[in-house]
């Protein structure tokens, strides 16, 4: 595993940018994931068989895509903005998954294991290689059902928002007093922009 461990950092690392203590986590998390759900060839013959879950936006999610062959160009990365160092792999030939969270512990785990380093992010860049995985992970298998209006592949008919004139694909709308209305418009409250005059 070594070895393969660290070829997927050194691909992680290009694809990110930099090598970092959550590139490392996320290449474990994903490959644990995978081992766990009997998914050998994620990028290859399994690749229409996995979807993923991940609930942070952080260096660890790259990695994951990376590993996972998992991308939201895809439609197979799902984004759940929970702000937890977790992902849920889900084997859709069988509506089943893991969902695995990074353990708080595993970072006293990284100071006791390396109390010589006196960077904390080197201590659990170096730790995160080292420990097992019931040391970093905890694993719940789940039943994880994906809708069909979110799987790679699917087509609706795209529907144009009555208030703002933009296309809307996959049914992202709501029908209100008989129009429908994009997301941005009927809960304005929810925009991360707002217009300039």
């Amino acid at each position: 595993m070594v070895d393969a461990l660290d070829t997927l950092l050194q691909r992680a690392e290009a694809v990110h940018g930099h090598m970092c203590a959550g590139q490392i986590l996320g290449v474990r998390m994903a490959l644990l994931g995978l081992k766990t759900l009997n998914i050998e060839d994620p990028l290859g013959a399994d690749r229409k068989r996995l979807v993923t879950f991940v609930e942070i936006d952080r260096c660890a999610t790259d990695a994951i895509s990376m590993v996972t062959g998992c991308r939201l160009g895809k439609r197979t990365l799902k984004f759940r903005d929970w702000g937890k160092m977790a992902a849920t792999f889900v084997d859709l030939s069988q509506d089943a998954g893991v969902r695995i969270v990074a353990l708080e512990t595993s970072r006293d785990l990284a100071r006791e294991l390396h109390p010589e380093i006196e960077s904390k992010s080197k201590q659990q860049m170096l730790a995160y290689r080292e420990l097992d995985d019931e040391q970093l992970f905890r694993i719940h298998r789940v039943r994880a059902h994906v809708d069909a209006a979110d799987l790679p592949g699917y087509r609706a008919d795209r529907a144009v928002c009555a208030r703002c004139g933009e296309g809307i694909n996959f049914e992202r709308f709501e029908e209100i007093a008989g129009e429908k209305l994009c997301l941005a418009c009927s809960h304005p409250e929810l925009r991360y922009w707002t217009s300039q005059p």
